[in-house]
């Protein structure tokens, strides 16, 4: 009895260590490149979702990265994923959209942005989407809301600097959210029963977070945020669909005439998700740019000084100084476009984009199996010393005379391929008109030693204030 106890005992111990094997040294028709699969089932998943609290590469990929070099394996979430940060492959991945790759996200991230949200679509329908929300954000529909944009960032200014304090991110998070809102589902914070915005809030607080579903953590806090936001959504909508208007006034109005065409693919839940993911990739990601690119003009003097002299002189030749913003000047705004260019290369805003192989790819000597998860990492492309000299530093004119009007091998703030980000042209407009309103309708100073409940003016995460002011003389 004793040794057929044995025996099961020692058969069960062989079952798990040819399991652990078997996990930690995957098949692969081919050379798998170097890397650690982590611990069964879990992987390398905690230290995956270790916050990074600097500005450089999260110290998840740059410790593997000077362990493996610029390609290697892991696992989160339970899925076996091959992490690139060479640039090469990143364009290679880019520019085999739909042949050798396709979009994929973890489930974890698919239950929070929707399992037909926009990212997780392929093919024909995901093209369909795209020229949906080019109707929204493409140039000529940008050159129309430019006023309204220009409107909204001087308002918000001139009343923050006569508030106490005002947190920055979380002010032009809202500047912005009420602006796309109005464009989006005629949405007006000020006179809705509903505030939208709170459940964007707990949304994204737990947008980063280890993915366990229980009560009191930030993933739950995440799910129930989208789930309330879903809810008002779906109740604007059907509103919407129960009384159309005559003329189009929203996107919403463009979404319910494509789901009365008779001949429409487009379905309600994905109509849905694509208004969430909208709003929160309009707002959130924007905010944080703006946010960033004060704080590195505050701490850049020079910069401050080219960017304030550029707009002044857009001012000084027009025939009525008081006249708006015009896409003929916006376009004009060279050392701008290098600032926001510098500015969402140290933001490094998507850590990370992924895909999925269709099938096996050698590359560099390395095989990505079919199915495996890709992760491309961006700011290992945008902090690369060989590309980029003291790439931590603020430089704007690095990009002086340098033509971006995509992505490239060494620069993807906005993804590649043909899922180049369709909103890049509103964050560019966002954040130029922002600055051009900043330098021009105000003035600010630096408090030292301020007391961050009683100091005016913005108020920056690492604890000092910048104090503005409107400008009283006229630009000459």
């Amino acid at each position: 009895m004793i040794s057929v106890g044995m025996c099961i005992g020692a058969f069960l111990v062989l079952i798990i260590i040819h399991w652990v094997y078997n996990w930690r040294n995957p098949r692969c028709n081919g050379k798998l490149p170097p890397g650690s699969m982590g611990w069964p089932l879990l992987g390398e998943t905690i230290q995956f979702f270790a916050p990074n609290t600097t500005s450089d590469i999260a110290p998840f990929v740059k410790e593997r990265m000077q362990r493996y070099g610029p390609i290697f394996k892991t696992s989160v979430v339970g899925r076996p994923v091959i992490v690139s940060t060479d640039p090469d492959l990143n364009y290679f991945i880019f520019q085999q959209e739909g042949q050798l790759f396709q979009s994929w996200y973890p489930d974890t991230f698919t239950e929070i942005f929707g399992r037909q949200n926009v990212g997780s679509l392929h093919g024909f329908m995901y093209k369909y989407l795209k020229n949906m929300v080019l109707n929204l954000f493409g140039p000529e529909s940008l050159k129309k809301m430019m006023p309204e944009v220009e409107e909204a960032a001087q308002t918000k200014l001139k009343r923050w600097s006569g508030q106490t304090s005002v947190e920055m991110k979380e002010a032009t998070a809202t500047m912005i959210f009420d602006l796309t809102a109005k464009k989006l589902i005629s949405y007006d914070s000020e006179n809705s029963s509903e505030n939208l915005r709170e459940s964007f809030v707990a949304f994204i607080q737990g947008l980063i977070s280890f993915p366990i579903d229980i009560p009191g953590t930030a993933y739950h806090k995440c799910l129930q945020g989208r789930k309330k936001a879903m809810k008002m959504l779906k109740t604007l909508l059907q509103e919407r669909r129960a009384n159309p208007r005559k003329e189009q006034s929203d996107f919403f109005d463009y979404v319910v005439e494509e789901l009365q065409r008779k001949d429409t693919i487009l379905t309600e839940a994905i109509a849905l998700d694509l208004m969430f993911v909208l709003l929160f990739a309009s707002f959130e990601t924007t905010s944080l740019a703006i946010t960033l690119a004060v704080k590195l003009l505050h701490d850049h003097p020079l910069a401050l000084k080219e960017l304030t002299e550029e707009h002044e002189a857009i001012i000084r030749t027009r025939e009525n100084p008081a006249s708006g913003l015009t896409w003929k000047e916006y376009k004009s705004m060279k050392f701008t476009f290098q600032v926001i260019n510098e500015t969402v290369r140290l933001a490094n805003i998507v850590p990370a984009i992924f895909r999925k192989a269709l099938r096996d790819i050698n590359f560099k000597g390395h095989t990505i199996p079919a199915g495996w998860a890709v992760m491309v990492c961006p700011p290992a492309v945008h902090l690369n010393p060989d590309k980029y000299q003291d790439p931590l530093d603020f430089n704007p004119w690095r990009w002086e005379g340098v033509e971006i009007n995509g992505a490239s091998r060494n620069f993807m703030a906005f993804g590649g391929g043909m899922r180049f980000c369709v909103g890049t042209d509103f964050t560019k407009v966002q954040m130029a008109v922002f600055l051009h309103s900043l330098v021009t309708k105000c003035r600010w100073q630096t408090i030292e030693g301020g007391d961050t409940m009683r100091t005016p003016g913005l108020q920056f995460p690492n604890g000092y204030h910048v104090k503005i002011s409107e400008k009283d003389e006229k630009i000459q």
